[in-house]
Formats: structure tokens, C-alpha cells, sequence
């Protein structure tokens, strides 16, 4: 009879589960019903019994998450930093962008500097204390490509 229980709560759970319900089912049978011993009244029970169990553990594995986790073994590990190819190339450019920079005037460097501090146009304009925002721009333009050209790259699309 424990088999018979046990692929009916295989056939609906994993074997790990369906092997708990088999064990929580034969428990209940032996202390809450040991005076049924017949073969036709027992198996009934026991069905009914394990059909209980595994609704029980059904919505005892949703509450907990348990359906939709992932075993830990297909999880990839975790690293704390980059992979060291990808940080010698990460370090690599940023010395070469910090080497380009270096190389540009200091109005160019102070654009730059201001824009990474995150003030827009207007402000850069005030802070220069030029009239036009458009001279700004066209400042801002020509150290972009100042850049660019430093740091080997065209100005131009490709096409």
C-alpha cells in the first residue's frame, strides 16, 4: 500500500515531496486509525488522506516561495569585481581618457568638469561669464571633439 500511495503522490509532486506526504499519510493511518484494518475500507482512507497531505503541501510550498525557487546549484556564482580581463580594460581606458583629458586646455578641462558635476548650459554660461549660451555650446562642441580626436576616434560618422 505504501508504493501505491507514494505513485499517486509522485504522479502529482517531485519525489522528495510525494516521499513526505507517503511518510505523513502512513503516520496518520497507524496513529489516528489503527482500527480500520480492512484492505477496502484502508485504501480509501489512505487516499483521502494523501490527497489532504498533498494539497497541505502544495499550499505550504506557495506561502513559502518554494514554486518558484531555483536551485541553488544552477545559480552562477558571485563574484565581488569585475573579471580581470574586463578590469585591465576598464583601468586601461580610463587612463587613456585621463591622459586625454590632461591634454586639453583648462576651459575644456572646466566644461568638462562641470558637466560631470551635473550643471547644464545655463549654468556653465554664467560660471564663464560669457553672454551667449550658443558660445557655450560651440565651446562645448569643440572640446567633445578635441576629445574624441585624442582618444583616436572620428568626429564623422562612417558610413
Amino acid at each position: 500500500m505504501r508504493e501505491r500511495i507514494f505513485h499517486f503522490a509522485a504522479s502529482r509532486l517531485s519525489r522528495e515531496a510525494a516521499e513526505d506526504v507517503t511518510q505523513e499519510t502512513m503516520l496518520v493511518l497507524h496513529e489516528k486509525y489503527p482500527q480500520v484494518a480492512e484492505p477496502a475500507e484502508l485504501l480509501p482512507l489512505a487516499f483521502q488522506i494523501v490527497r489532504f497531505k498533498m494539497s497541505g503541501a502544495v499550499r505550504k510550498a506557495v506561502r513559502r516561495g518554494e514554486h518558484t525557487a531555483v536551485p541553488v546549484d544552477e545559480l552562477p556564482l558571485h563574484s565581488p569585481g569585475d573579471d580581470p580581463e574586463r578590469a585591465a580594460s576598464r583601468a586601461e581606458l580610463r587612463r587613456q581618457l585621463l591622459e586625454a583629458i590632461h591634454g586639453l586646455g583648462d576651459r575644456c578641462r572646466e566644461i568638462f568638469r562641470l558637466k560631470l558635476l551635473g550643471r547644464n548650459f545655463e549654468e556653465i554660461r554664467v560660471h564663464f561669464e560669457v553672454d551667449s549660451i550658443n558660445t557655450i555650446y560651440t565651446w562645448d562642441s569643440r572640446c567633445r571633439k578635441s576629445l574624441l580626436e585624442r582618444l583616436g576616434g572620428r568626429w564623422e560618422r562612417s558610413r
